[in-house]
């Protein structure tokens, strides 16, 4: 078991990298027809996502929100399970804090997945790692492989690959909003095979709108080990507030002022 959750816990640097979020969706087909009626280019797509992308982190101050880990685990040498629930906070430009709230299930999950997922996610957030996984041309080498036309805008279906092997990049698809042009969900597998004994990984990230800004809704990996287990881990995210003052404690009384 120990194996098999260091197979587990390194496919989830995704999670913590791109805050990013799993099926297998990659190299995939390009959609020629519908990626000729895109009104914008690849090139396009990628200059206003980056554009807008700045603009959001500029005026992200402050978050918080709960999370939900879960992991199921079926195989040798037999099936565990394991759910944290996390308080998680994000302030500009970089911090982010974790309070766990409940942890039942497998200690050995708890301890050595979830608990490294936490501090594998503030690693991430340091400014030296997160330039080295966004998501533009410096990273990655991104094609327009279709376009989705809606009411509201529509969205843009890239194929992403990472120019440099790193356990925070991803290869796989990217969808795009095509009025705020953020990443709306990611169908991928890790840029590098996360461990010798995981055979298979995939990873699914989705995405939602909390205001003026988008934010994780739920990340899934599912990661089949080599002695012929698979594991499925989840996060949920759940209960937004975005740039609400922090409440901090006076010398004194103690009292929670604004």
């Amino acid at each position: 078991m120990g194996a098999t959750v260091r197979s587990i816990h390194s496919s989830m640097h995704l999670v913590s990298g791109i805050c990013l979020s799993l099926l297998l969706a990659f190299p995939g087909s390009v959609d020629a027809a519908n990626a000729a009626k895109s009104p914008l280019s690849a090139e396009q797509i990628v200059e206003n996502m980056v554009r807008k992308d700045q603009e959001r982190a500029q005026a992200l101050r402050h978050y918080e929100a709960t999370r939900t880990y879960r992991l199921v685990y079926q195989g040798f040498p037999g099936n565990r399970n394991a759910e944290m629930v996390v308080e998680a906070s994000y302030d500009k430009p970089s911090t982010k804090t974790f309070k766990i709230v409940s942890q039942t299930g497998s200690k050995l999950i708890i301890d050595r997945v979830f608990k490294r997922l936490l501090d594998s996610e503030k690693e991430a957030a340091e400014p030296e790692v997160h330039a080295k996984t966004l998501l533009n041309r410096s990273n990655y080498d991104i094609a327009l492989t279709a376009f989705e036309p809606s009411a509201t805008g529509g969205q843009y279906e890239l194929t992403v690959v990472p120019k440099s092997k790193s356990k925070y990049v991803y290869k796989g698809k990217v969808w795009v909003d095509g009025t705020d042009f953020a990443v709306t969900r990611i169908d991928a597998e890790p840029g590098q095979n996360p461990s010798f004994w995981t055979k298979k990984s995939g990873i699914h990230h989705e995405y939602m709108k909390v205001g003026d800004f988008w934010l994780p809704r739920r990340n899934e990996s599912v990661s089949d080990i080599r002695l012929g287990g698979r594991a499925t881990l989840t996060i949920d995210y759940q209960n937004y507030r975005i740039n609400t003052p922090r409440k901090v404690a006076t010398p004194k009384t103690g009292a929670a002022v604004r």
